[in-house]
């Protein structure tokens, strides 16, 4: 099929003269090259039972769209694991809410202050991924495992448990897998929780293929800041379809990320034996159609918040959502109704259920909520007086969070 798509032209300029396109390494028992450099055409031959890659990329938009790309097309009776480290990034799931999950203003503010937030790590990155689950933070001190392999041979703890006996084999005796499915560390007596949190996961399902895929803390230096990352100032006012992120008490489990993966590596080959596909990619992977459309989807605002299932935002407890809420600064009611990040109803009225003089909330219809740069606008075009559109707005803009909507 000649030259793998993966490879760039100024790749193949740095390699010898007398090289393949890929430089390689015969195995000892396969007909196929255990390959260094990314091939489509070997992930996707029919006889690469058993693949293991590694990213030299830190760019969680492209490596987890290689992730799917391998998903697509390796063979359906194959094995794949993939592993890889993100810069920092909160990774959220297929069906949750970006509004719900995330402090948005905190991601602006480490994006345009980080030294006023205490924050000394590159920006955080914001990504919805397409399998479900709740909620991540990803940075270089954590190593993210993914596992692909036929539906029959999936089960949620499998490769959980396989990554524990990694852990273990790294002297961590105290990690398991709970009832949830996530690897904890049991802490010893005394401490303020009885285990922590150092390993979640999610899934996707197809017809052919299951895929499961985990991060497992190991030495983040960002370990106190990810609750305040996790922890949206529109949760009190947000009644939201899709899944809800659980959240545990974290801990890193002090084990290097070559350690680890070079430890997965081995339990992973222990269970499914020498690879017949072992190969590294980076950023040439955008060569691959396939990898560039995802990589390209997954950066795309109707995708990051146009697939937000539909929600409820009110400033006051309903017949639907009876939570008490605090008392505003301003003598307003206000509740909308959005799908996929799309306002379809939008009601303001005065804090005793009165109605606002002249107001048009129909002009709120249609409005992208990611797209609205400041509240204050069109509460003005609806018609409300300039102090108070001017106050509901700044409110409303802390809420949803439009200093970083605005920035993407």
């Amino acid at each position: 099929m000649g030259v793998p798509q993966l490879l760039s032209r100024r790749a193949a300029a740095r390699l010898p003269a007398s090289s393949p396109p890929f430089a390689s390494v015969a195995s000892s028992h396969h007909h196929l090259p255990l390959t260094c450099r990314f091939s489509t055409d070997a992930a996707s031959h029919p006889s690469s039972r058993v693949q293991i890659y590694t990213s030299n990329s830190t760019d969680p938009f492209l490596n987890l769209s290689v992730e799917h790309h391998l998903l697509r097309i390796t063979p359906p009776d194959s094995t794949v694991l993939t592993l890889y480290v993100n810069s920092p990034s909160i990774i959220f799931g297929r069906n949750q809410n970006p509004w719900l999950q995330v402090n948005l203003n905190r991601l602006a503010r480490i994006a345009q202050q980080p030294s006023g937030v205490g924050w000394t790590d590159s920006p955080v990155q914001l990504v919805r991924r397409r399998s479900g689950g709740g909620a991540v933070f990803h940075d270089g001190g954590n190593v993210n495992f993914s596992v692909i392999c036929p539906p029959e041979r999936f089960d949620r703890d499998r490769h959980a448990e396989m990554v524990v006996r990694a852990l273990k084999a790294l002297g961590r005796p105290n990690a398991r897998v709970n009832h949830r499915h996530d690897i904890v560390v049991d802490a010893p007596s005394g401490a303020r929780a009885a285990s922590f949190k150092v390993s979640g996961s999610a899934y996707k399902l197809t017809r052919l293929r299951a895929l499961h895929h985990g991060t497992c803390l190991l030495r983040s230096p960002n370990l106190a800041g990810i609750p305040g990352l996790l922890r949206s100032p529109a949760q009190g006012f947000l009644d939201a379809r899709g899944v809800d992120s659980v959240r545990s008490p974290v801990s890193n489990v002090d084990v290097g990320n070559d350690e680890f993966k070079a430890a997965v590596v081995g339990e992973f080959e222990s269970a499914y034996g020498r690879a017949h596909v072992r190969s590294e990619f980076d950023d040439t992977a955008l060569e691959v159609d396939d990898v560039r459309r995802g990589y390209r989807e997954l950066q795309s605002a109707s995708w990051i918040w146009g697939q937000t299932p539909r929600f409820t935002f009110s400033t006051h407890p309903t017949e639907e959502d009876a939570r008490p809420r605090p008392e505003l600064p301003f003598d307003l009611n206000m509740r909308l109704l959005a799908k996929h990040g799309v306002i379809e109803e939008m009601s303001i009225k005065r804090r005793d259920g009165a109605a606002v003089d002249a107001l048009d909330a129909s002009v709120f219809q249609g409005a992208s909520v990611w797209a609205i740069r400041d509240w204050a606008e069109p509460l003005a075009r609806a018609g409300l007086g300039g102090s108070l559109s001017k106050e509901a707005g700044a409110w409303l803009n802390g809420v949803f969070g439009t200093d970083y909507t605005k920035m993407r």
